[in-house]
């Protein structure tokens, strides 16, 4: 088995997009039956590498989402583990296949959603997406997951490749701060930092603004706890009931509308087992073309000032 190298340590890695295809690539020597499928963005995702490695088992379909869910379901009929990778937003335009061909039968097909969220602040709001996790979670078979940062990202590929399925992965597209060890375990919360007055949930990039925000909080008097959603679906119910019942107060901070996004799925959760106070913080309107992520959050009011403002406030209506 051919070993591969990385070209830096990957506590420096910033790229989700990056360490997914090297995840990907290493998979590939451990799983003859693992084929890649895009859509005309091979370079943009860094799908090439992993033809680059295995060649043969990159397809590129060219600009037609819908072909690509379709031909990702008949390689899973014939035996073979296929990946979908692609622009989250363009991945919609396959909505009704990944529906029928591959939720709807439960094939063991994995999606790779890349750029998503505000992620792809260049290339403004057309490009962004900010509905993928509600249309994904509504399907019946398929399962939500998003990575905290590339070390995650690394390691929830390599995790989930075992699993059978059809399964969801949201990434961002660079700029990703290291926040976790990469760890975690499927289906569980995971605490970031412990807090007892107020916990900000999030998923994905937005998590280390929300732990910026906690600290900027905690100065001020504030226990802020910040909890890593990246099991959107099955969402971790024992551990949600935990949490409001600790703190009382949910502020749920996402790159994503809050109609079935992050804080529509916690709502449903709490609606049921434990009514709890909930603030949404997220995009206001689409996004727009910036220079920079930090400047496109500043614009959404997603910078951890920001969050700290909307949480202090919160708080003091919490209170009285």
């Amino acid at each position: 088995m051919r070993r591969v190298e990385h070209s830096t340590s990957p506590s420096k890695w910033t790229s989700m997009r990056d360490a997914v295809a090297r995840a990907l690539v290493e998979l590939g020597y451990h799983d003859d039956a693992l084929v890649v499928v895009t859509a005309d963005v091979a370079k943009s995702t860094r799908s090439q590498w992993f033809g680059k490695h295995h060649p043969g088992r990159l397809v590129n379909v060219g600009i037609s989402e819908q072909d690509m869910a379709g031909f990702a379901a008949g390689l899973a009929l014939a035996g073979y583990k296929p990946y979908i990778v692609a622009f989250a937003m363009f991945l919609l335009r396959a909505w009704e296949q990944i529906r029928n061909s591959i939720d709807r039968m439960n094939l063991d097909v994995h999606i790779i959603g890349t750029h998503s969220g505000l992620s792809n602040y260049t290339d403004g709001s057309s490009h962004q997406v900010l509905e993928d996790i509600a249309v994904m979670r509504a399907m019946i078979n398929m399962r939500v997951y998003v990575p905290a940062d590339p070390l995650q990202a690394y390691s929830m590929v390599h995790r989930l490749h075992w699993e059978e399925g059809p399964i969801y992965i949201r990434v961002a597209r660079d700029d990703t701060p290291v926040i976790t060890d990469g760890e975690f375990t499927p289906g569980k919360l995971e605490v970031l930092r412990d807090g007892s007055d107020v916990a900000l949930v999030s998923a994905g990039p937005l998590l280390a603004n929300c732990l910026e925000a906690a600290e900027i909080l905690g100065i001020e008097g504030l226990d802020v706890a910040v909890v890593n959603l990246h099991t959107v679906k099955p969402i971790d119910v024992q551990g949600l009931v935990k949490l409001a019942s600790k703190t009382g107060l949910l502020v749920v901070v996402e790159e994503h509308t809050p109609y079935g996004g992050i804080y529509g799925a916690i709502a449903e959760v709490l609606a049921h087992e434990k009514p709890t106070l909930m603030i949404p913080v997220h995009p206001r309107g689409y996004g727009k073309s910036a220079r920079s992520l930090r400047e496109l959050h500043l614009h959404m009011r997603l910078d951890p000032i920001s969050i700290a403002n909307q949480v202090r406030e919160a708080v003091r209506k919490w209170r009285g």
